[in-house]
């Protein structure tokens, strides 16, 4: 999405573009060392993905220009001061509003007869993890629904949080959109289905490898934009003049198979409201 938007603007690898990837494993640990790497190569732009990859990377540059994707909020996490004049070396695209944890709980109770308890899957030390986990519990206390926090940082992790809460009735997961649990999506995803417990995710691509919904914004729009933005730079523009978009696409997506898989009949209400129902 990101090369092929570049290719359409005129980029093209290998005659007028070099594009270096650095791959961190989606866990805090493995950032710095990758982080300086790209960093050392001089590059006239940087792509960060997720928080904890732009976070990193502003530890090691003030000055290479930056965009970022799939961050919650920038303010909060000291990468820009405002939203409409990043001031600094550093722009891109927010991917969810913190508050958008009320939605997902809401959705989990519209479609769990009973709903008693959620179990939060997030990365500990990831700077997105904490005003997840404050704005899903601000929710939960409301709605009346217990929380029961399941930090991730390995496989092993995974399986202890489903050995300790998998035998309690009434309950649901969330995977939230940071590191190491979409690393580990698949594994969350399968646990889930075993221990029959319906699940919300971030992003559309849970959905379709067998999680019951998701509910966030179009990545791939995100991508697109993010190559606009890298264009703009490499042809002489500023990140201070380049203001940081909120996502205005959003999917609700829904597995009816996953649904019938787990016993649950979803209501015509959410029906109508879903992007996509896949069968």
């Amino acid at each position: 999405m990101f090369a092929a938007r570049l290719r359409e603007l005129g980029w093209t690898e290998g005659e007028n573009l070099r594009i270096d990837y650095r791959y961190g494993n989606g866990e805090t640990a493995s950032m710095a060392p990758v982080a300086k790497e790209l960093i050392d190569l001089h590059p006239d732009a940087l792509l960060a993905i997720t928080a904890l990859s732009a976070v990193t990377l502003r530890q090691y540059t003030l000055t290479i220009p930056t965009v970022f994707v799939q961050i919650g909020d920038p303010v909060a996490l000291g990468l820009v001061t405002s939203l409409a004049r990043p001031v600094g070396n550093i722009t891109g695209f927010t991917s969810f509003n913190f508050e958008i944890g009320g939605k997902w709980i809401q959705t989990l109770k519209d479609i769990v007869p009973g709903l008693a308890w959620v179990a939060i899957f997030f990365e500990p030390g990831n700077p997105s993890s904490t005003p997840y986990v404050s704005a899903i519990e601000t929710a939960t206390a409301k709605l009346n629904v217990h929380l029961i926090p399941a930090p991730i940082l390995s496989v092993g992790d995974i399986d202890s949080a489903f050995t300790a809460f998998a035998d309690i009735s009434r309950g649901a997961v969330i995977a939230l959109p940071v590191g190491s649990v979409i690393l580990h999506r698949k594994e969350i995803i399968a646990l889930a289905a075993q221990h029959r417990l319906p699940g919300m995710y971030p992003y559309h691509f849970c959905v379709a490898e067998g999680g019951l919904m998701s509910y966030g914004p179009d990545i791939g729009d995100q991508y697109r934009s993010a190559a606009s933005y890298v264009d703009s730079i490499l042809r002489g523009t500023k990140p201070t003049d380049l203001p940081v978009q909120q996502p205005t696409k959003f999917e609700f997506v829904i597995n009816l198979k996953t649904a019938k898989a787990l016993g649950l009949s979803v209501p015509q209400s959410l029906l109508a409201t879903a992007d996509e129902v896949i069968e």
